[in-house]
């Protein structure tokens, strides 16, 4: 029996397609990277520096190591429950609320649009300083395309993350090797940008920093959305999350050392765009250096909270928590295609016609709530002796993080 190309279906009695298990760990730590590095890094850098100072950069050491719980919970419960839509499985298994399971699930798909729309009007404003074109056209092209890749198939959208991941990262690298590059000096006063224990006022200042620092770091949790689709997720998912936050971790302490070393703190609290700031008096380079690498970034950003947010959709529509028709998968791209053009339409009307900034900022209050409530899922769940379900991979014990 020939197969319907047109159609994007099946022959009759063929098994349903699957989601394309073909994400290896390199590409899972991209993807990671793509969904963490972000406007964060680029804003908070002179909003922790107008708060803690010198000591900016500890502040998002502290962050780090409070992150680091929710990623050893998220390793693990990943590992119990390796489906789409994870957040609101390890909800649903410790606490069996339904409508729990689906005020989670709705909370992170509305923080991935919100985010995809909040990124996709940052880059139409970097590529209107190129292009001299009305701002809504542009937004709307943005939104169109990046949903375009992200229903391509889950290897090439990731891939072309991977790519301009890596542009990003090498913009943050680069502003860091100028900075040591042109003041070797910078190395001697690393030490600097760490507050003495006995200091209370330092301490206390990248205690409440910190609170701030968190946000450049939400984003690895939507890694665990995407396990159905990586190859060996027991081994590979726990470790992708942990080499994203380790990676992360590096580069923000890095660039904000540099920050707050080579520039002077007045100046860099103040200026909207301090990796911008830094990048441009550092190196001496063109602002439009620094825009492409943004466009770019901004455009990785997009395509990844898009997939974020189709698989959630999945990934709850599976299990019977949304309409049963938001999981159908197309037989060429195997991606959830009804649920991908869901959240574009999501994505346009919010870049359109919503106040971001608001819908941001409560976004990432939301964000926070969601972990607490990961963390208190994983420890119901050990309280509670829940054993993985029958058939479900899991990583070796040394891969536990709550070890009982």
């Amino acid at each position: 029996m020939t197969h319907d190309i047109t159609s994007g279906t099946e022959p009759t009695g063929a098994a349903p397609p699957t989601l394309n298990r073909a994400i290896t760990l390199p590409l899972l730590v991209f993807y990671g990277l793509g969904v963490t590095i972000g406007a964060g890094i680029y804003v908070l850098v002179g909003a922790t520096a107008a708060q803690a100072g010198i000591y900016a950069p500890s502040s998002f050491l502290l962050a780090a190591v409070v992150m680091l719980f929710s990623a050893g919970s998220f390793s693990e419960l990943s590992g119990r429950y390796p489906q789409s839509a994870g957040e609101a499985a390890y909800v649903e298994a410790a606490f069996g609320r339904p409508a729990l399971t689906r005020l989670t699930g709705g909370l992170l798909i509305l923080a991935a649009t919100v985010s995809a729309s909040a990124i996709a009007v940052g880059c139409a404003g970097y590529v209107a300083t190129l292009i001299d074109l009305p701002l809504w056209s542009i937004i709307t092209l943005i939104v169109l395309v990046t949903g375009l890749i992200a229903a391509w198939g889950i290897v090439e959208s990731v891939r072309f993350a991977a790519v301009f991941t890596l542009i990003e990262v090498l913009g943050l690298v680069l502003v860091v090797w100028a900075g040591f590059w042109h003041q070797p000096e910078l190395f001697s006063a690393l030490p600097s940008v760490i507050p003495p224990l006995t200091d209370t006022s330092a301490l206390v200042a990248v205690s409440l920093t910190s609170l701030v620092a968190f946000f450049a770091f939400v984003g690895f949790d939507g890694m665990v959305n995407v396990i159905e689709e990586t190859e060996n997720p027991a081994r590979n998912m726990p470790l992708g999350i942990f080499i994203t936050l380790f990676i992360a971790t590096l580069l923000y302490f890095l660039v904000a050392a540099v920050a707050v070393l080579a520039l002077p703190l007045d100046e860099l609290g103040r200026s909207t765009a301090p990796v911008s700031l830094l990048f441009e008096r550092l190196t001496g380079m063109s602002p439009l250096t620094i825009t492409l690498i943004a466009i770019g970034a901004t455009l990785n950003g997009v395509v990844i909270q898009t997939i974020l947010a189709s698989r959630i959709i999945y990934g709850m529509a599976n299990t019977g928590r949304l309409p049963k028709g938001l999981a159908r998968l197309n037989a060429q791209t195997r991606t959830p295609l009804l649920a991908t053009c869901l959240v574009i339409g999501f994505n346009l009307l919010f870049a359109l016609y919503f106040p971001i900034g608001i819908l941001a900022e409560r976004t990432s209050q939301v964000v926070l709530v969601v972990f607490v409530l990961i963390n208190l899922a994983l420890l119901r769940i050990k309280a509670r002796g829940i054993q993985r379900p029958t058939g479900f991979l899991w990583p070796p014990q040394s891969c536990r993080f709550w070890g009982f």
